[in-house]
């Protein structure tokens, strides 16, 4: 297998997708994220900022190396915020407090208006808004996540060998 002459290019670039694609579903296409979608999002920027950091340090190949582990470190993390929020959606978790969504209910008209009044509330993290084949956006991540973090920790393993 031929190795990749620029992992934190490659890096930058899928880092970059994901979350255009992230913020491409939310603002072209309505579909609002959940807390835990938010946190999701965290990893991809960690990973920008390290890969920029990366090839702006080409010319020190341990650094550049070592940073291309915390992205497969960052990515780790994201799998685990993944896996998490696919769990949350499966129902085989619990999600926490602040993912309940929803607006309530009513015991008065009084109540209904006070409701109504307020900001709509963030969709609940454990209502599927998107999925495809099955898979919702939060399982297609931690694919994602998965494959860009053994990709990350196996380059820079084999670079630090070298």
């Amino acid at each position: 297998m031929s190795q990749i002459k620029d992992p934190a290019m490659l890096l930058l670039v899928c880092a970059t997708a994901a979350l255009a694609a992230a913020l491409t579903s939310q603002y072209a296409f309505g579909l609002l994220p959940c807390p835990l979608c938010i946190y999701q999002r965290i990893p991809y920027v960690v990973v920008i900022c390290l890969a920029l950091l990366g090839l702006m340090l080409r010319g020190n190949s341990r650094l550049a190396t070592l940073l291309v582990g915390l992205c497969g470190l960052a990515f780790c993390i994201g799998s685990g915020l993944a896996l998490y929020h696919t769990g949350v959606e499966q129902h085989w978790w619990a999600g926490p407090a602040s993912c309940s969504g929803g607006i309530g209910t009513a015991n008065s008209v009084e109540d209904l208006i006070s409701q109504l009044s307020r900001p709509i509330k963030v969709p609940a993290c454990d209502e599927v808004a998107w999925s495809l084949f099955g898979i919702s956006m939060a399982g297609y991540n931690l694919l994602a996540s998965i494959v860009l973090a053994t990709f990350s920790l196996v380059t820079a393993a084999r670079r630090w060998k070298s």
